[in-house]
């Protein structure tokens, strides 16, 4: 299963994402954000390897849905509604992705 996990920088909530649930037997996860200036850049190639999207913020899923509707025909796009007020591994952070991912993805 790949997982792509999206906020604004790929600085803090998706690289926290990434490296919680690449440890999940079966998973590969891969953070990247929505802003030009971000560590990894949101791209066509990332939006048609994942098999889920999931994205912090519902202004991150508009872009994303605006960019790249065609890539995202038969994919799923989920907004998981955590603000960015964490810092990267802060353990509230990893405590509410593993409960929120849950609800969308089965392990």
């Amino acid at each position: 299963m790949n997982l792509l996990f999206v906020c604004s920088e790929n600085r803090l909530r998706s690289p926290t994402a990434e490296e919680v649930f690449s440890k999940y037997s079966g998973v590969s996860a891969i953070g990247a954000g929505t802003n030009a200036d971000a560590e990894t850049t949101v791209s066509g190639d990332l939006i048609e390897w994942a098999d889920v999207i999931l994205v912090m913020e519902k202004s991150h899923r508009n872009k994303i849905a605006k960019k790249y509707k065609e890539q995202l025909k038969g994919k799923r796009l989920v907004c998981l509604d955590i603000p960015d007020i964490y810092a990267r591994m802060d353990p509230d952070l990893v405590k509410l992705l593993e409960a929120r991912v849950k609800r969308y993805v089965r392990f």
